[in-house]
């Protein structure tokens, strides 16, 4: 995996939090906060996802729904997986 090095400035108190709960994870400060920064970078882009199928959903006609739906329960009884 390629690496990007930067600098950043945060509180003492919030650095002292984060070395603080890495060595109880028993993780280097570095890879603490790569793990927090991809779990936040994932659930925005998570997040990203759900509004765009919100928006699609929002769209879609009620007895059409109940199709997807029908069909979503068909997928899950066959043990299949689309």
């Amino acid at each position: 995996m390629r690496r990007a090095t930067f600098a950043i400035s945060i509180p003492a108190e919030t650095m002292t939090h984060v070395d603080r709960t890495a060595r109880r994870l028993g993780m280097t400060r570095s890879r603490y906060i790569a793990v927090v920064l991809a779990g936040v970078a994932r659930r925005e882009r998570d997040d990203a996802v759900s509004r765009k199928v919100d928006a699609v959903l929002a769209k879609i006609e009620p007895q059409d729904l109940a199709a997807v739906a029908h069909l979503h329960v068909a997928r899950r009884d066959q043990g299949t997986e689309w």
